[in-house]
């Protein structure tokens, strides 16, 4: 009989626990609770007695008395480094979010989240289908993060909302347009530049400077020319802009081809190298005071 999966729930707030337990509650889990970073510790370092059963997976707010989330995921990074670890908080600064990718942390939840965000991540971090090198981190500083990630769409997953909570001074319009058109650049990148291959990476930067934001995406493949992309609504006449549909089910592609067209309306500036398999999007901040 296969033994129960554990997972650690870690929070000060009791209502938290309440929803999160009800939401992830199965017949094969067992569900533990600690009410700050400390007792979180506590737990953890009992699994690494002799014979102790080790925790499959723990969830940790950032925000708590004695030792906040952050301290908790280096200390589970020292202890137990094989242990996926969440962080959900209200606090969604680039500090924190550099600091969580910098110890590896499997995934980001903001609050308030979905309860079917959270059951997502969960499934997916109890799957066991991610390798501890799925992620490189080259650089995660709040205004330079540099990362290598294998060509997996589940990690493009895993990524994408650390890159989206990364800037909270945009207005949340403009935030959403910028995550929208990075999400499509680097799943293209994954997809097309690195064949969906495992054993080979994209290479992903996000700056921030005074005046902008920019995002650069680099990948393994031979590169493009956006005359040749017929599979892209880039590359079709106006007059039958779904053309390429029909296209990609033949191809036995993911839905979808609109993803360059769709970037340059929601950035300001989209340029590509020559060989077509680097892409830099830029979006202007708004003067001070304007936000």
């Amino acid at each position: 009989m296969a033994r129960k999966k554990r997972i650690l729930l870690v929070d000060d707030d009791h209502d938290v626990h309440e929803l999160l337990t009800a939401a992830l509650r199965r017949s094969d889990r067992e569900l533990v609770s600690a009410f700050d970073g400390l007792e979180g510790l506590r737990r953890v370092q009992e699994t690494t007695v002799d014979g102790a059963q080790p925790w499959d997976l723990v969830v940790t707010d950032v925000l708590m008395p004695g030792l906040d989330g952050l301290g908790l995921l280096e200390q589970i990074r020292r202890l137990a480094p094989e242990t996926p670890v969440v962080v959900m908080t209200v606090a969604s600064t680039a500090e924190n979010i550099a600091a969580a990718i910098r110890d590896q942390a499997f995934a980001w939840l903001s609050k308030p989240f979905r309860i079917e965000a959270a059951r997502d991540l969960v499934e997916d971090a109890l799957a066991g289908n991610a390798a501890p090198d799925d992620i490189e981190v080259l650089s995660a500083s709040p205004g330079w993060l540099g990362l290598r990630l294998r060509c997996k769409m589940e990690t493009a997953a895993r990524v994408l909302p650390f890159i989206r909570e990364m800037e909270q001074g945009l207005p949340e319009g403009d935030r959403e347009k910028v995550a929208a058109a990075f999400r499509e650049i680097l799943l293209n990148a994954i997809e097309h530049g690195g064949g969906n291959d495992p054993d080979k990476r994209v290479r992903i930067t996000y700056i921030r400077t005074a005046r902008a934001l920019l995002y650069y995406v680099s990948d393994p493949g031979e590169g493009f020319s956006m005359k040749a992309l017929r599979h892209a609504a880039v590359s079709n006449p106006t007059e039958s802009p779904f053309e390429h549909t029909e296209l990609r089910q033949r191809l036995g592609m993911r839905p979808g081809g609109f993803g360059i067209l769709m970037t340059r309306a929601l950035v300001d500036e989209l340029i590509y190298n020559e060989k077509g398999n680097e892409v830099l999007l830029i979006k202007y901040l708004p003067a001070s005071g304007e936000i």
